[in-house]
């Protein structure tokens, strides 16, 4: 299991996650990614604007993938 971080990157800046999900691989933080990006559509989605979000994903080790 690796700790996996995955910060929110939107046209306002980086907000970084402390707190991050043990997780038995890279596979298992794809997905989470996914996952989580969806919800961020899905809850900042309206008729009259664009939203941009990234989802940065890190380790202890340094970044591993950009969603």
């Amino acid at each position: 299991m690796a700790r996996f971080y995955f910060d929110i990157r939107d046209s306002t800046g980086l907000y970084p996650d402390e707190e991050g999900l043990d997780l038995a691989n890279q596979r298992a933080a794809e997905i989470e990614a996914a996952r989580t990006l969806g919800e961020l559509a899905r809850d900042h989605a309206t008729l009259d604007a664009r939203h941009d979000f990234a989802i940065e994903v890190r380790t202890d080790g340094g970044p591993v993938f950009k969603v």
